[in-house]
């Protein structure tokens, strides 16, 4: 059973009990991320969130850790494109203290100016290894380069000269602009009994206000890349990507089967027939990424730089065959069974759950049932899948790759168009 509650102040609280489980997920969700930041506070979402880790009005960064590693729970948050988590996984019996916690973080972090200028030199050391890493770094690098120009391409990270240039103030006013009731869910799932845990929320988050504002709203465009960057590595790291759906769009549901026909599963045609049949990679795969306003859909591989062509080739020639010949009803079948068996596998871990209705409330404004999902999964017909691969995979690509000097690879090289 899922519950939605509204707090006083407008704050939207969803929470699911499980009553045969001992645990109990949470997560406070913000509704901001990179793609909302100013030009000039180009990774503070991500900084920020680091920031409220390093001690409050009552408590040291020190102690917040021991909250959690005293009562055997987890504590954590990211930072995406668009939103922002804190996150906690603790006994039942702990969920009060869990969320007073984060509570205080989240309002009473006092954001010492020692702590800033620690805290930047360790994402910085956190830039430097994303950026020794091309296996990671190039899936960044091409939402940089197809939406370049825009904060939906920029590095959640946010660059050095970002960082040192953040001070208090800008922390504090980015908190008053996008942390606002309005723009925040919390999620539980878990043994937890709903009313009385609302008991708890009311007090800690519902009396603040805060008016907000928006920073970026435009859509991106997408711009039709070819970049190879060189780096002094021994592979040849390449993405290719194609403008996607948006995570509202009617068209989701093909398009997550048609990606694990083509490369999302061990027995996807990318997989079988360049690692499996030829042996030419050892990571091809491919993954769609949805926001709010477009999304995109992205096949990777990493090979050695002699083979790097030939893969391209490879990935081109199985593009095209499935926009020339579709898919069979067998693989469409697979693919439904996959999906489903993820997704239901998925929902037998309390965080899942969490992150599930929590994300549905925040991106979506309601809640998904099941039911509906395996429905839609199970509505797709052969001739959806062609339609979304019409209207996908005809391109234009954008194309980055990184590797050695002495390879350069292109768009050109392959056949993709």
């Amino acid at each position: 059973m899922i519950y939605r509650h509204t707090l006083s102040n407008g704050l939207r609280v969803v929470i699911e009990e499980i009553p045969f489980v001992r645990s109990v997920s949470l997560g406070v969700w913000v509704g901001t991320g990179s793609r909302d930041e100013p030009s000039h506070l180009c990774g503070i979402s991500h900084f920020l969130e680091h920031m409220f880790f390093k001690g409050t009005a009552t408590r040291s960064a020190r102690e917040l850790a021991e909250v959690f590693d005293n009562i055997g729970g987890q504590v954590n948050a990211f930072t995406a494109k668009e939103y922002t988590c804190f996150h906690a996984k603790v006994l039942d019996e702990h969920v009060n203290l869990a969320l007073e916690t984060i509570a205080d973080m989240l309002f009473a972090s006092v954001f010492a100016q020692e702590d800033m200028e620690l805290e930047k030199g360790v994402v910085i050391e956190e830039i430097k290894m994303y950026e020794d890493n091309p296996e990671e770094s190039v899936h960044d690098a091409i939402l940089e380069e197809t939406f370049s120009g825009h904060p939906l391409g920029a590095n959640i990270l946010g660059t050095e000269a970002h960082l040192r240039s953040f001070t208090k103030t800008d922390l504090l006013s980015y908190i008053d602009a996008r942390y606002t009731q309005d723009n925040m869910v919390i999620s539980l799932s878990g043994r937890v009994d709903a009313q009385a845990v609302l008991s708890v929320i009311e007090p800690l988050f519902g009396s603040f206000s805060r008016q907000g504002r928006e920073y970026v709203k435009e859509a991106p465009a997408f711009t039709g890349a070819d970049v190879y960057q060189i780096k002094p590595i021994e592979q040849v790291h390449v993405c290719l990507a194609v403008k996607g759906f948006s995570f509202a769009d009617e068209h989701s549901y093909p398009l997550v089967l048609l990606n694990n026909i083509l490369g999302s599963s061990s027995s996807s045609r990318l997989f079988q027939e360049i690692r499996e049949e030829r042996g030419m990679a050892y990571n091809v795969f491919s993954y769609h990424t949805s926001f709010r306003d477009t999304g995109l859909f992205t096949i990777y591989f990493g090979s050695s730089p002699t083979k790097a062509e030939g893969v391209l080739e490879l990935v081109g020639g199985i593009v095209r065959e499935c926009l020339e010949s579709g898919v069979s009803e067998a693989e469409l079948e697979k693919a439904k069974n996959q999906v489903k068996g993820s997704l239901l596998l998925s929902l037998e871990s309390t965080s899942s759950r969490m992150t599930r209705i929590g994300k549905n409330e925040l991106l979506l404004g309601r809640q998904i049932e099941l039911d509906e999902t395996i429905a839609g999964i199970d509505g797709v017909t052969a001739q959806d899948i062609e339609t979304t691969t019409e209207s996908v995979l005809a391109g234009p690509f954008s194309f980055v790759a990184m590797g050695p000097q002495t390879h350069s690879l292109h768009l050109a090289s392959g056949v993709i168009r």
